[in-house]
């Protein structure tokens, strides 16, 4: 799934993240691929439990047991180690001391609860001048100035008072733009945001995707944006990759992912959203249940669910093929062609 146009800054190569359990193997990610180039937003969708998250941790390094990479590449270009010659690195054969030199100066993550990621004890000044201080090599007191413009880029009223408040000291919206603000502070090629409007109101929500979108800009910083809000992704991003049981189902740019959906269940995502210009009393929710990924059989997971199954599904699981140019899906022939005519056929 590489575009050959521009060099990405992450090649993600059929990466496994296992779980052993006593009762077997949970394959919470399971042949996962996918590629971001310099400047560029992904999005990746799909229920809970589908691998989003155990996704953005292995590629962060945060597995831990009884959870381990079983397979798989991540693939990182940067210079942290030969400075002056950018190169690819396989982040699954660091050495925990070598990821600790890539995580927050050069791969930042924000996660969904503000609150785990500040630590209470401390003031919002102590944990931003240790994280500056410890990437960037500078003294005290120009970490304390890079902290201050940091927060005035994230729109924080007042930021000198700011500086010396506790994280309880804040309302949700501003914590979150504390968190932003840490993991931008180190100019990261890559920031990784998991579900960071999920625990926002909605006009708050709105206010933080509109900072991002202007701090992406001005940074020039890649993203992986997580979340269950497609209307979020639509706003955001420019590829979406869509994962259900561990596995990517489709992975394409926004646009064609909703206007041209293939995969059963990309379709039926998209029609659990109300729409203003269709009537309807009730909502349309997905029949059945997620799947269990504990010693999953070797078949599509969505097979249960899927109202366009044939016989084949049943015995074998299908590869992600490409059906127009940049397009991928994870499903049989036979399948995508009945997708594709549901799709020409609402079209006329």
């Amino acid at each position: 799934m590489r575009d050959n146009n521009k060099e990405p800054v992450l090649i993600v190569e059929n990466l496994k993240t296992y779980f052993e359990q006593a009762e077997g193997t949970v394959k919470a990610v399971d042949g996962v691929s996918f590629d971001l180039k310099p400047n560029e937003v992904i999005g990746i969708v799909g229920e809970t439990g589908s691998g989003k998250s155990v996704t953005v941790k292995s590629i962060m390094r945060l597995i831990y047991p009884p959870g381990r990479i079983a397979g798989g590449k991540i693939l990182f270009k940067t210079d942290e180690f030969s400075p002056g010659n950018s190169q690819f690195i396989d982040i699954t054969e660091l050495s925990e001391d070598q990821m600790t030199r890539i995580r927050g100066k050069h791969i930042s993550m924000v996660f969904q609860d503000p609150m785990t990621s500040l630590n209470p004890m401390f003031t919002i000044e102590d944990q931003m001048i240790e994280t500056i201080m410890f990437h960037r090599k500078v003294d005290e007191q120009e970490a304390r100035r890079i902290a201050l413009e940091m927060l005035e880029k994230v729109k924080i009223p007042d930021p000198e008072r700011r500086l010396k408040d506790y994280p309880f000291q804040l309302s949700g919206g501003q914590r979150q733009r504390v968190v932003i603000a840490i993991a931008l502070s180190c100019n990261p090629e890559i920031l990784i945001a998991d579900e960071p409007t999920t625990a926002l109101d909605v006009t708050v929500q709105a206010q933080i995707l509109e900072l991002m979108e202007s701090l992406q800009k001005e940074f020039h910083t890649s993203i992986i944006f997580i979340t269950h809000d497609l209307a979020v992704i639509a706003e955001i991003a420019d590829k979406v990759m869509v994962m259900y049981g561990g596995k990517t189902v489709e992975y394409a740019n926004v646009y064609t992912i909703f206007e041209n959906p293939v995969h059963p269940y990309t379709k039926a995502l998209l029609s659990c959203i109300p729409r203003v210009d269709v009537k309807q009393s009730d909502l349309n929710p997905i029949p059945g249940q997620p799947p269990v990924i504990l010693n999953a059989p070797n078949v599509c997971p969505f097979l249960p669910r899927c109202n366009l199954r044939i016989q084949k599904c049943e015995k074998e699981l299908p590869e992600l093929v490409e059906v127009s140019e940049g397009h991928y899906v994870r499903c049989f022939e036979e399948v995508i062609e009945k997708s594709l005519a549901d799709v020409r056929g609402g079209q006329k």
